[in-house]
């Protein structure tokens, strides 16, 4: 997901590494910060694979920055990846944030529905953080006030979600 956030943020417009952080901490940091030991080597894998370039510029106060920029075969790859994305993408919520922050760039509107349909589908599936067996339970057959607070929060979550996702795949449709 950072590659996809990496592209997604340098669709928009270039920057240099330390303003990328800065966005991509701002979309994912609550779940797990990036650090510069971890953001610096995937901007050169990316930067390797050709799917973005770099250009130096002088600093305003200090040494020069380096600029990224995403190259043509970038924005294929972005659009790629947000119209075919893996199935953990779909089912794991901080995944499924960073797609859906950038589907927009994906601009045909059933290849957007096709993705949406995708999560619907997974959040129409019977499923708790807790089962009987195989069966799921819900938040009144637990007497954990804490496990069935869990189940209270995601269930408005996913009522939420499943709302948005009817409304937009409608105007997307319509």
């Amino acid at each position: 997901m950072l590659e996809l956030a990496i592209l997604g943020f340098l669709y928009d417009t270039p920057l240099h590494g330390y303003e990328l952080r800065k966005r991509i901490t701002a979309l994912t940091g609550h779940v797990k910060p990036i650090a510069e030991s971890t953001l610096y080597p995937a901007i050169k894998r990316l930067e390797k694979a050709g799917l973005l370039e770099r250009a130096t510029e002088p600093g305003s106060v200090a040494a020069p920055r380096h600029v990224l920029t995403l190259t043509k075969d970038g924005r294929h790859e972005l659009r790629r990846r947000l119209a075919e994305p893996a199935q953990r993408d779909i089912t794991d919520e901080n995944r499924w944030f960073t797609l859906l922050a950038f589907l927009r760039h994906l601009e045909d509107a059933p290849a957007q529905a096709a993705v949406l349909r995708r999560r619907l589908a997974f959040l129409e599936e019977p499923a708790s953080f807790f089962y009987e067996g195989d069966r799921p339970l819900s938040a009144e057959e637990l007497d954990d006030p804490f496990r069935r607070g869990i189940l209270t929060i995601a269930r408005a979550t996913s009522r939420a979600e499943l709302s948005w996702l009817r409304d937009t795949l409608a105007s997307l449709d319509g």
